[in-house]
């Protein structure tokens, strides 16, 4: 209950679940749950956010996410590519990005991206997704990029239906980002912060998951030579971070994971 929000049609604003719902969820073995998650709070969804089967690859991006209820594991999935760009007093923090999907009539689904101000201590002026660190008060990584997402663009929760995980990503600055998948209503308007955000911009989905758009670029960092992935696309500098996580995107659609 400490992070449910009950509206007055008597479900939580963020989960749709009742308050008999909330209260036997730790009751609830994990084919109960995944029954109500599947059918009865996915009706729900359907009904309070029309916009949702906007989104025409909608079940095929579902299908390969790790599921709301249980966020991935793992120290981050390019562990291995960091080997000696961490620095030794390095503490690794939780944070979590949106990764939102907003389905335009005519125009196809597009990603929703932000430039950050350059003043930012961290990653400042490159492209990225809403989100940040995780705080104590937030409800884990789902309740961070909510959080983040509306402090820094506006994006009311009530514009936004998560649909999963993707893998957890590491950055050279110490974050485990866990990026949360989301369609976001169409009629949504930015309304960026000026001390966080730049600019608020979007591309189409289907440049960003094809293979053609992405190559490797090569850079120093803290004296070593190391490789990231970048978009060709004009007039922004998709690249690192931002990049990688679309690019997990684009692999796990085409392994079906």
């Amino acid at each position: 209950m400490r992070v449910c929000r009950i509206d007055g049609d008597g479900l939580c604003r963020g989960c749709l679940r009742t308050v008999d719902e909330i209260a036997q969820w730790s009751r609830m073995d994990e084919q109960a749950r995944r029954q109500l998650m599947e059918t009865v709070l996915a009706d729900r969804a359907r009904a309070r956010f029309p916009f949702v089967d906007g989104l025409a690859e909608r079940e095929r991006v579902s299908g390969v996410l790790h599921p709301l209820r249980q966020p991935p594991p793992g120290e981050g999935w390019n562990r291995s590519e960091l080997e000696g760009l961490l620095a030794p007093e390095t503490r690794i923090a939780e944070a979590a990005v949106l990764v939102g999907l907003v389905p335009r009539a005519g125009a196809g689904t597009q990603v929703l991206l932000t430039r950050r101000t350059d003043a930012l201590r961290h990653h400042g002026g490159q492209v990225s997704f809403p989100g940040g660190r995780v705080e104590r008060e937030d409800a884990g990584v789902l309740g961070a990029a909510l959080r983040e997402s509306h402090e820094e663009i506006a994006l009311d929760e009530r514009q936004v239906v998560p649909l999963g995980y993707l893998d957890p990503f590491l950055t050279v600055s110490g974050f485990r980002v866990t990026p949360v998948v989301a369609v976001i209503d169409p009629d949504y308007v930015p309304r960026p912060d000026p001390g966080e955000v730049a600019e608020v911009f979007e591309v189409p989905f289907e440049f960003l998951m094809s293979a053609a758009h992405l190559h490797q670029v090569e850079m120093e960092f803290r004296g070593l030579r190391r490789s990231v992935l970048e978009y060709d696309w004009p007039g922004q500098r998709i690249w690192g971070a931002t990049a990688a996580i679309l690019y997990n995107l684009r692999r796990r659609l085409e392994q079906g994971a």
